[in-house]
């Protein structure tokens, strides 16, 4: 345990709970809590967390401009959140299990990588994940649960335990998000069918 990952977990956290909000601040806390990670990750030989790290600074950008975009179309500017269907999920879904599969095996092959094919697909999927939270869909939530449970386990294997109880905390979070979407998005539709009668 040390300083550096304190204080990322902290700044996670609040990353988290804003984003849970749909509070545009997430953006800035998660964008430090990313490099702060990167530092950490790349200490302890988890290399796709760290280039996982290094790409979610490049989608937080986009994320940013997407929910700033949205706001600005939404007429009481509020973060609007969008479906995904089943069929491109589940597309995206394989393509991102490709990709931590072949990140993986460069990893394990060309590099001291601890843990490579399971770090890869995590990554991959967190990649994913993060792109859906940029497109503010709720399945983002679903996703994140599921992969935060294995980041647990991973985690407490690298002897980063101030790290797994963020995850675990993630998956409450990540729960907990879902069900404030949920809750949202009804709200919506019902403004939206009251504003069309």
């Amino acid at each position: 345990m040390s300083l550096l990952e304190i204080v990322a977990v902290i700044i996670s956290i609040i990353g988290v709970v804003l984003t849970i909000q749909r509070n545009m601040w997430c953006w800035w806390f998660n964008l430090l809590a990313f490099i702060l990670y990167v530092w950490l990750f790349f200490e302890v030989k988890l290399y796709a967390e760290t280039i996982l790290q290094l790409l979610f600074i490049a989608m937080n950008f986009y994320g940013f401009y997407q929910w700033l975009k949205g706001r600005q179309q939404d007429a009481r500017h509020e973060i609007r959140i969008e479906p995904i269907a089943a069929s491109r999920a589940g597309l995206q879904m394989l393509l991102a299990a490709a990709g931590g599969l072949a990140a993986g095996l460069l990893l394990k092959n060309f590099t001291d990588a601890a843990v490579p094919l399971l770090d890869s697909q995590l990554a991959a999927f967190s990649l994913l994940a993060t792109y859906w939270t940029s497109r503010k869909h709720i399945a983002t939530w679903i996703l994140w649960v599921f992969v935060d449970i294995v980041y647990v386990g991973m985690f407490i294997y690298k002897d980063l335990w101030p790290t797994a109880g963020l995850y675990a905390a993630f998956v409450g979070l990540a729960t907990y998000g879902w069900w404030q979407w949920v809750q949202v998005k009804r709200k919506q539709a019902t403004v939206t069918d009251s504003s069309i009668n």
